[in-house]
């Protein structure tokens, strides 16, 4: 195994920067450039080759096992100054059995000596990129193994069914004392019904994860571009007492309660001539109805849209304008837009309350086809017809399913467009 180096925390000028080495040759090259590597952690002089002094650095071992990469590991808290970083970049370039790490190397290593499962490294990436508390607290979830403790529980479940089923086999020519299709059944069924819960929840988790889609929706020149740039707190959108101005969808991303979501600003919904106010009208149309969540904007006096569902919330606009009987909201003034934010965010947390711990569509899956193989066991089982061997079989190919969630089979294929959203020196 290559000893890898590289910059673990980001470019750019910073108080501390902190340059990583991990594998076989990564403490006598630490020792190359500081003289020698403290057992656990120390202040050392930083040279290069020539012995001219590139900086002072808190120097930390980490023995092997005990890393995160489960190798050999040495840190050089630098300096954040991007000259110094670079001289001890090149410094470890020039050294023979050293090479710059890949993008998500360093984790890969962790995958691979054991330190981490599949579903934790998911969960890395969905933490370093998170940007709100929610995807936040999610992506620490799986990265603390909740994913990989839960998959366990159900391997365990799985593994005491075929193991009874197995005794049933083994015994055949011989009276088994106890019926075991009870438990076994009992077990199936209970696997079967968490895995379901958490197949349900991964879309809305994939929402977390990739940020709700809210759609603003009215009639022309009710204050939709207006209220969306009182939401962003900036001017996104033109705002004109043309009718028709907006023909395109804008969105902009933000942070409401704590939620990612993108604001969707859409065109006025009414029947047109104009065919290009027209085409933005059907995607208007199209975009709203694919939204988790659509605010429809009316004026005082005017009908109520038509089946409006769950996923649906009236708002009256230009509340500056006078009193009203519900919630109202002036883009223009400010007024009654904390009052929309608590109520599109209560509407979209009932949805994450819906969430599990599994939140890819790998994790997705990988359940189905479990609960796939599991539901042909239990009405084998029914059966009077049903054969024991077959059954096992399929109990092995749902424990085959539950272990690719967290890396243990079949899952080379992803590892590529995992470790690929990984930055280097991570």
């Amino acid at each position: 195994m290559d000893t890898i180096f590289a910059l673990a925390t980001a470019q750019g000028r910073a108080g501390v920067a902190v340059v990583r080495l991990s594998g076989p040759s990564a403490v006598s090259a630490g020792g190359r450039l500081c003289g020698d590597v403290p057992a656990q952690r120390g202040l050392r002089e930083v040279r290069d080759v020539d012995s001219a002094l590139l900086d002072e650095a808190l120097v930390l071992r980490f023995a092997e096992g005990k890393s995160f990469t489960g190798e050999e590991v040495v840190e050089l808290h630098l300096h954040g100054s991007p000259a110094i970083v670079k001289a001890v970049l090149r410094a470890l370039a020039a050294m023979p059995g050293l090479r710059q790490a890949e993008a998500g190397e360093f984790t890969r290593r962790a995958l691979e000596n054991g330190r981490l499962d599949l579903a934790e490294v998911e969960g890395l990436a969905d933490l370093i990129d998170a940007e709100t508390e929610s995807q936040r607290k999610q992506a620490v979830r799986v990265f603390s193994g909740a994913l990989g403790a839960l998959a366990d529980t159900w391997r365990r479940k799985l593994i005491r069914a075929a193991a009874l089923l197995e005794a049933t086999i083994d015994f055949a020519d011989e009276e088994v004392p106890v019926d075991v299709s009870p438990e076994v059944l009992s077990l199936l069924s209970a696997v079967m019904d968490e895995m379901q819960r958490e197949a349900e929840g991964v879309m809305i988790a994939e929402r977390l994860r990739d940020g709700f889609e809210v759609a603003i929706i009215g009639a022309p020149n009710v204050g939709k571009s207006t209220l969306l740039n009182r939401l962003a707190g900036r001017d996104v959108a033109i705002t004109s007492e043309i009718a028709g101005t907006t023909r395109d969808v804008i969105e902009v991303q933000m942070d409401l309660g704590g939620l990612p979501v993108t604001v969707l600003d859409t065109a006025g919904l009414r029947e047109t001539e104009d065919r290009i106010e027209g085409l933005g009208v059907a995607k208007a149309r199209e975009r709203a109805a694919q939204a988790d969540l659509r605010i429809h904007l009316i004026l005082s006096g005017h009908l109520l849209p038509d089946a409006l569902g769950d996923d649906d919330l009236v708002v009256l606009a230009k509340a500056d304008l006078g009193e009203t009987e519900r919630l109202a909201v002036s883009g223009k003034t400010g007024a009654g837009v904390d009052e929309l934010i608590l109520a599109v965010s209560k509407r979209l947390n009932v949805k994450v309350a819906r969430i599990g711990i599994a939140m890819r569509e790998r994790h997705r899956v990988a359940m189905l086809d479990a609960i796939a193989f599991l539901a042909d066991a239990e009405m084998a089982m029914r059966s009077e017809e049903g054969m024991t061997d077959l059954i096992a079989e399929d109990l092995r190919s749902a424990i085959r399913a539950v272990d690719s969630i967290v890396g243990r089979v079949d899952v080379e294929h992803v590892l590529d467009e995992i470790f690929a959203s990984f930055c280097i020196g991570k």
